[in-house]
This record gives structure tokens, sequence and C-alpha cells, in this order.
């Protein structure tokens, strides 16, 4: 069974960090494009950072400069690490792997961000 566990979530001040984590099971992370999304209370999902099979990468403009996506494939798990973070970065997070055919999506970590 394929499986993609989202950890490292949790409370923390405005301006601090965050390092998210994707581990994958039952398959290798490599073949698939990878995306970390989020869902705050009332709002549709988002997608945050994409990162392709080839390493490249895309954020959306909110996170810019701020957060990066990578992924290391010997320990097949992606990763997003959150710095400089706001309140309004405060939502599900969830980890997403497509190919042309298939979609997974992890169970989602709480981010939140406040004083």
């Amino acid at each position: 069974q394929v499986q993609f566990v989202e950890s490292g979530g949790g409370l923390v001040q405005p301006g601090g960090s965050l390092r998210l984590s994707c581990a994958a099971s039952g398959s290798a992370v490599r073949i698939y494009a990878m995306g970390w999304y989020r869902q705050a209370p009332g709002k549709q999902r988002e997608l945050v950072a994409g990162i392709t099979p080839g390493g490249s990468t895309n954020y959306a403009d909110s996170v810019k400069g701020r957060f990066t996506i990578s992924r290391d494939n010997a320990k097949n798990t992606v990763y997003l690490q959150m710095n400089s973070l706001k309140p309004e970065d405060t939502a599900v997070y969830y980890c997403n792997a497509r190919t042309v055919t298939i979609t997974h999506w992890g169970q989602g970590t709480q981010v939140t961000v406040s004083s």
C-alpha cells in the first residue's frame, strides 16, 4: 500500500521556522511530482510549493523567498522548509504526490503561527 505521511507541524511564533517532512512508503518518491498544499479554515486548498522528478521547483507568490521545497530520494522524503512564518501561514499542510495516472494525498499536518 502506498502511503505519504507528513510530520513536523506545530505551533510557532511569527518570524519562526518549521520544517515539514513527507515520507513515502510502498513507492519511490523519485517517480512523482511532489507538492505541498495548505488549507486554512473557510478557505480552499491551495498549492504552496511543487517539485518535479527532475528537481524543478515552483512556489506560490505568498511564500516565495520564505519557503523551500526539496527532495531526498535516498530517504524517500520530501521537505518543506518554512522560514519567516506569518500568522497567515496558519493552515493544515498536505503532501501531494502525482503521476499522469495517479494522485496520492497525505493526512495533513497542522501549522499554527501565533504569538
